[in-house]
């Protein structure tokens, strides 16, 4: 593989932008993770970009490509699409620089989003279910206002801020010999890759760029196999910042050139690795600012040396993230729900719950029933939900019951 990249910034430029970069964006923490090492089995260090200004690294792309509209364009204003990060991180940069920024969102964004956006000083105009509508909304009142368009990822200029990071990781991390970095359109792992594939090889050594994509969203690996962008059908995911149907065409160019590999992490490992962040780093990240660590938990990363896992952005909405930890307990082993079919008859009820305080399982939630769907008139239902200490003390619960002669189902 090239140690350069042909098309895109060059290192100059690069290096150039950091100065632009610095007039909004914040050196962010670079954090050791003990524990991440031992799974790994290689020193790990989080890139907390989930601390920066807006809430991810949004911001460095955005204000740098609105740093290089000319006075006439910025007076025109700048028009934008998305249902979270770009939107905060271009109306961020519009109040710094003095630019009109108008923002279009889906009617269904999350409340707390929105209400950043408005709060950066940009006018937001909802329209549309999904981010494809707000997209064309976006792009036609540019033709028809002159405002400026920016682009979340396939631009130059948004490359090169993105790339600013980096530089930074490697000005933390001298000794890196890995970075892992999410993906979605591809602007951050094309400018972090080239930034850094440039700078090892004036360096004259070797820096392993692997990229990470939502399983359920991956739409890099069939446009790499097919030498050319290719629009894939999406299924849902939590991972919702880096869902995107189609990779820019720019970043795939660099990414083609510069990324050693690609995996992808399903939505149980996006939710686990949440719940690590949370619980062992003392971090908030957002579901597709933490897939990075999910393919480290996951064991989809080979152990080299000195790894850098990306914490691309850290806004995620409190509903969510209730739905995610639930989730991530349950992945994680420490969650349980189960469906019990009993006979309706005094003390079967008390019976489950002595059964569960033998296998201490703490019980959260209870749910009985005698009306439901294919229930016969002597049958009960019983929906019970536990804490457990993990995988082992899950199935040992479920054991305890199926030894008293129950058939727990586990929903």
């Amino acid at each position: 593989m090239p140690e350069t990249t042909l098309v895109g910034p060059t290192l100059a430029e690069f290096e150039a932008a950091r100065a632009v970069v610095a007039r909004a964006a914040d050196v962010t923490p670079m954090e050791s993770s003990r524990y991440l090492a031992d799974v790994l089995g290689a020193p790990v260090y989080l890139k907390c970009e989930n601390l920066q200004r807006t809430g991810s690294y949004k911001i460095r792309g955005a204000y740098n490509r609105l740093s290089k509209l000319t006075e006439a364009e910025k007076a025109r204003g700048v028009v934008a699409a998305s249902a979270g990060n770009h939107a905060q991180g271009v109306a961020f940069a519009a109040r710094e620089l003095g630019i009109k920024a108008t923002i279009f969102m889906p009617v269904g964004v999350a409340l707390p989003k929105l209400s950043a956006t408005r709060d950066y000083g940009a006018e937001v105009i909802l329209r549309g279910t999904t981010v494809s509508e707000p997209l064309l909304a976006a792009a036609e009142y540019a033709r028809e206002t002159g405002a400026i368009l920016i682009p979340p990822f396939d631009h130059a200029d948004v490359v090169t801020g993105q790339g600013t990071l980096g530089l930074e990781i490697l000005d933390q991390v001298p000794d890196l010999e890995t970075v892992i970095v999410p993906i979605g359109g591809g602007g951050l792992i094309s400018g972090v890759a080239s930034a850094l594939k440039q700078r090892a090889a004036r360096e004259g050594r070797h820096i392993r760029v692997i990229g990470v994509q939502a399983e359920n969203a991956a739409a890099y690996p069939p446009s790499l196999a097919a030498g050319e962008a290719v629009t894939i059908n999406m299924l849902p995911t939590i991972a919702d910042g880096i869902a995107v149907a189609r990779p820019g065409l720019l970043n795939l160019e660099i990414v083609r050139d510069t990324v050693d590999e690609i995996v992808t992490v399903t939505e149980d490992d996006t939710a686990r690795a949440l719940l690590v962040l949370l619980e062992r780093a003392k971090l908030v990240v957002e579901p597709a600012g933490a897939v990075a660590v999910a393919a480290i938990l996951a064991g989809k990363i080979t152990p080299t040396g000195p790894t850098v896992a990306i914490l691309s952005g850290g806004n995620i909405d409190p509903l969510l993230m209730q739905r995610v930890i639930s989730h991530g307990l349950a992945a994680s082993g420490r969650y349980l729900t189960l469906r019990i079919m009993l006979p309706d008859r005094p003390g079967q009820l008390a019976r489950i719950s002595e059964l569960l305080a033998e296998a201490t399982a703490n019980v959260i939630e209870v749910l009985h029933t005698r009306h439901g769907v294919g229930l016969q008139i002597s049958e009960v239902e019983l929906d019970v939900s536990v804490e457990t200490r993990g995988p082992e003390h899950r199935q040992h619960v479920v054991d305890t019951l199926r030894a008293a002669g129950y058939d727990p189902q586990i929903d």
